[in-house]
C-alpha cells in the first residue's frame, strides 16, 4: 500500500513540475507592450546605439521622406517580421536598418510593432502620373495574365489595407518607396517574400512604376 502511495506521490510531483516548466516557458514570451514601443520609437535605446525611429519615420510613423516608408497603422506582425529580417540580413539587408535592428531584442521588435499598429493609418497621397494611372489600376485590380502577374488586390485587398500577419498595408505608400521595393524584389536584393520575388520578376520597369504610382493614391 505504501509503495502505491509513493508511486502516486512521485507521479503527482512530476506532473506538477511539468506544469511549472511549461508556465515558466510561457512567461518568457511577454505580451506586446505598445507603451514601451512608443518610448523606443520616440527616444530610441541610447545604451544600445539605437536612435529614435522618429528621426527617419516621423512622428507616429508618418514619414515625410519618400525614401523612408510610412509605418503608422501598419500590421504589428509585419513590422516585427521585417525587423527580424533586417537583423538576420540574409533575406533583407539595409545599411541603416540592419545595424539598428541588430541591437533590438525580439521583445523590442514586438513592442514597436504594437505601438505602430495602434497609430491612425497614414493619410493616402495621390497618383502623380496621369499617363500611367490606367495601367497601374489594371495591374492592381486585375494583374496581367499574359505575364503571369496576379492582381495586387488579391493579397493586399481592394483598398490596399492588406491582411494582418500576412500582407502589409500599402495604400497611400510613397510611390518612390514602393517602386524601390519592387525593384529590389526583382533584382534579388530583397528576398523575404517568395510571392513578391516571383511577381516582381515578371514585371517590366514601366509596370512597376505605374502600379507604384497608382498605389500612392489608393484609398
Amino acid at each position: 500500500m505504501n509503495r502505491i502511495a509513493n508511486v502516486l506521490a512521485v507521479a503527482a510531483l512530476s506532473l506538477a513540475s511539468a506544469f511549472s516548466v511549461a508556465h515558466a516557458e510561457e512567461q518568457k514570451v511577454a505580451k506586446a507592450d505598445a507603451a514601451r514601443g512608443e518610448t523606443i520609437f520616440n527616444a530610441g535605446i541610447p545604451a544600445n546605439g539605437v536612435p529614435a525611429c522618429t528621426s527617419c519615420h516621423g512622428a507616429g510613423g508618418n514619414s515625410a521622406m519618400n525614401v523612408n516608408p510610412k509605418l503608422a497603422g501598419q500590421h504589428p506582425e509585419y513590422i516585427e517580421k521585417q525587423l527580424k529580417d533586417f537583423k538576420a540580413r540574409t533575406e533583407r539587408n539595409n545599411p541603416v536598418m540592419s545595424v539598428y535592428a541588430a541591437a533590438l531584442s525580439e521583445q523590442d521588435m514586438k513592442d514597436i510593432g504594437a505601438y505602430l499598429g495602434k497609430q491612425p493609418a497614414w493619410k493616402p497621397g495621390s497618383a502623380k502620373s496621369k499617363d500611367t494611372i490606367e495601367l497601374g489600376q489594371k495591374l492592381y485590380r486585375g494583374g496581367d495574365a499574359k505575364r503571369g502577374i496576379a492582381a495586387c488586390a488579391g493579397c493586399h485587398g481592394p483598398t490596399g489595407a492588406g491582411i494582418p500577419a500576412q500582407y502589409p498595408r500599402i495604400a497611400g505608400q510613397f510611390a518612390e518607396y514602393t517602386e524601390a521595393q519592387l525593384t529590389a524584389f526583382q533584382s534579388g536584393a530583397r528576398k523575404n517574400s517568395v510571392q513578391m520575388t516571383a511577381l516582381a520578376g515578371r514585371m517590366t520597369a514601366q509596370q512597376i512604376k505605374a502600379v507604384a504610382d497608382y498605389i500612392a493614391g489608393l484609398r
